[in-house]
């Protein structure tokens, strides 16, 4: 007992003791200092678990550094605000290939050590995944919205450990229930994408759906996960979308509701695009030499606004260092902000940002039906590294699903 005792007081000593359990009256002895309403039930997960099954990398590189290992270290709940995730799907996006690659890696690690305690690759072994779509096992002290037993999704930020994972830890904020109307494998397909465009055209581009009516979209990359889903968000909130893939992808994308579908192998695309009217919105997915000439096609002094999902700033930062990166990225987004104003446009940049209450909002469109996963296709647990390979092969048509819990 006295070594319960010990360990359970260094635990709370360093943050780590709040998930909900059965081991509280450890804690009850004698006259209790705690009111009465804080006194909860209190297990650690570390006394059932202590390692799972998962696919890391213990270094940055090409697809030969991702590894199977039952023995990854089991999660671990530090601040009263988390729960820990049973993974019953994940998915794969770019951002997944970049960070295996190495991409990102100063920003990355400026975020999980801001004050450079940690020795140099410290992020290792580092399990890669973002979307994740499961059920709750344990919840922490301030947890309220939610229970051990409820199906929930989620997009993990990057600077986190990932999904492809039998368990993930996320904040209470991160998290949303699952739409009922979904399984696990199609809602693993949206948080990541769905916040992504999210962020893009309703928290940077100030869409919505009392203002979006009739607007005139152009969307740049329209048949990828992003663009699938931007699609069918500004059907629904009443937009009239063009869509720019290549003719193997146009099925699709008029089947998600494009109005008009620009097929970039059949042409120079600027000379397709002089044949319609004039855009309230482009989304670009693309970026590169996309951005040069695609801003011509916008209504100038108007309200018109440009957002592109490619920016320089994980590559500044690698680049020049964190200091030196971002001083350079300041300069690149505000030099040309202020370029594209003084000719009558919004020039934005846009990020992923997680959500727990986005989700809810993405939740109410998908369980009213106006907007469906779109999966490519489902991998299995052991058939992860063909799933980054098939990602990498590029022209995807919606999502690479894993589902975690076949294991074969």
């Amino acid at each position: 007992m006295y070594l319960k005792m010990h360990l359970l007081s260094r635990r709370a000593y360093s943050g780590l003791l709040f998930s909900q359990g059965s081991m509280a009256t450890c804690l009850r002895r004698g006259k209790s200092l705690i009111k009465p309403r804080l006194c909860r039930n209190i297990s650690l997960s570390c006394q059932r678990y202590t390692v799972m099954a998962s696919w890391i990398i213990d270094r940055y590189g090409r697809n030969d550094v991702l590894r199977f290992t039952n023995n990854m270290t089991f999660p671990v709940i530090h601040f009263p605000n988390e729960v820990i995730i049973k993974v019953h799907a994940a998915s794969l996006n770019p951002i997944d290939v970049n960070m295996r690659n190495g991409y990102g890696v100063a920003a990355l690690n400026m975020k999980r050590d801001p004050l450079k305690l940690k020795s140099t690759g410290s992020e290792f072994p580092l399990t890669l995944g973002r979307d994740v779509s499961g059920v709750i096992m344990e919840c922490g002290l301030n947890v309220s919205y939610f229970k051990p037993g409820d199906e929930v999704w989620a997009a993990i930020p990057p600077w986190k450990q990932g999904t492809i994972s039998e368990f993930v830890v996320a904040s209470g904020n991160e998290i949303s229930h699952k739409p009922k109307c979904l399984s696990h494998m199609e809602a693993a397909s949206l948080p990541y994408v769905g916040l992504t465009a999210w962020s893009a055209m309703n928290q940077i581009g100030g869409l919505n759906q009392d203002n979006c009516s009739g607007k005139r979209i152009l969307i740049f990359g329209a048949s990828g996960g992003v663009g699938t889903f931007a699609i069918q968000l500004m059907k629904a909130w009443g937009g009239h979308v063009t869509a720019v893939c290549s003719q193997d992808a146009s099925t699709l994308v008029k089947k998600l509701g494009a109005d008009d579908v620009i097929d970039y192998k059949s042409g120079d695309v600027a000379e397709q695009l002089k044949m319609l009217p004039l855009f309230d919105f482009i989304l670009d997915n693309v970026g590169g030499p996309t951005e040069k000439w695609s801003l011509d096609f916008l209504k100038k002094w108007s309200g018109a606004t440009y957002v592109t999902l490619v920016t320089p700033f994980l590559l500044n930062v690698d680049r020049l260092g964190v200091a030196d990166g971002m001083l350079q990225t300041g300069v690149t987004i505000g030099t040309k902000a202020v370029k594209h104003l003084c000719k009558g446009i919004h020039y934005r940049w846009a990020f992923f940002t997680p959500s727990g209450q986005s989700l809810d909002e993405i939740a109410k469109l998908v369980e009213s039906g106006k907007i469906h996963p779109v999966v490519d296709q489902v991998f299995s647990f052991s058939e992860v590294p063909k799933a980054f390979l098939k990602l990498e092969g590029g022209h995807a048509r919606g999502k690479t699903v894993i589902n975690v819990i076949n294991k074969k």
